[in-house]
């Protein structure tokens, strides 16, 4: 029997689990399921199933407290240790921009240390999930900021909320559309990628640099698709980075 106890990255957001045993992440062993808030202890238990007692967790989650709950009680009936990860003011070479290091998404922060472990250069780092996110950082881990606007699927999902007439998806992106379906998917669209714009050149102006564009999330290429935009897709991002904190934080011997 192999006695060896391992340690796993878990990245919970608002509609998406995501998970890898830590020293398989460069080789294609993340997994995702879509939970959307309904995470029952019957498919967590499925979900975790790899896991035994005495390994090692690593959670970052910027789900609702209730979701993050069911998680964490699941982990812990494994018997795995559960590491609950936090945003810091300074971590591995990256300095957030925040006074209150709890106000910044870990996520955001766990993307900012995956960037800059990825490359000390300047990168605009995009995330495309339920928000759309954007935060500049120098190529010496200054966090310069950044912004948060709802993404290209909230804005449709907004506006069939008040308007239930309107259809929350579909449509062809078109400088001007000649329907409705293909108005609210440009619109989306086009709303975002001129933000990310706008933020490329304001970096520029900052940093006298074109930052590298690193983008992640679900809802990254359907942003980039007939864009051209050079931008590098990084899905794993906040894994890359989960792994990153794991390895600079305390005495973990299965991280590299």
């Amino acid at each position: 029997m192999n006695s060896r106890r391992h340690d796993w990255l878990v990245d919970l957001g608002n509609t998406r689990l995501k998970w890898a045993r830590a020293d398989r992440l460069a080789h294609r062993g993340v997994q995702a399921f879509a939970h959307e808030q309904r995470l029952g202890a019957d498919a967590m238990a499925a979900v975790f199933a790899p896991m035994v007692a005495g390994d090692r967790v690593w959670l970052a989650s910027v789900a609702g407290s209730a979701a993050t709950a069911s998680v964490e009680a699941v982990l812990s009936r494994i018997g795995a240790k559960v590491e609950r990860v936090a945003t810091r003011a300074e971590l591995a070479g990256v300095r957030i921009a925040y006074a209150q290091p709890a106000r910044l998404g870990v996520d955001r922060f766990l993307a900012m240390l995956a960037a800059h472990a990825r490359g000390r250069e300047a990168w605009l780092i995009v995330g495309v999930g339920t928000a759309l996110t954007i935060d500049l950082l120098a190529a010496d881990g200054t966090h310069h900021g950044g912004l948060i606007a709802p993404s290209p699927t909230l804005m449709r999902e907004a506006l069939a909320q008040r308007a239930p007439h309107l259809p929350h998806d579909g449509g062809r992106v078109a400088d001007f559309a000649a329907d409705t379906d293909d108005a609210l998917a440009s619109g989306a669209i086009w709303s975002a990628r001129a933000l990310i714009d706008r933020s490329l050149r304001a970096a520029q102006h900052k940093l006298d640099i074109v930052p590298s564009v690193l983008m992640s999330g679900g809802g990254a290429d359907a942003l980039l698709d007939g864009w051209r935009l050079r931008a590098q897709r990084a899905p794993d991002l906040v894994l890359e980075g989960l792994a990153v904190y794991a390895a600079q934080d305390g005495d973990s011997t299965h991280v590299r």
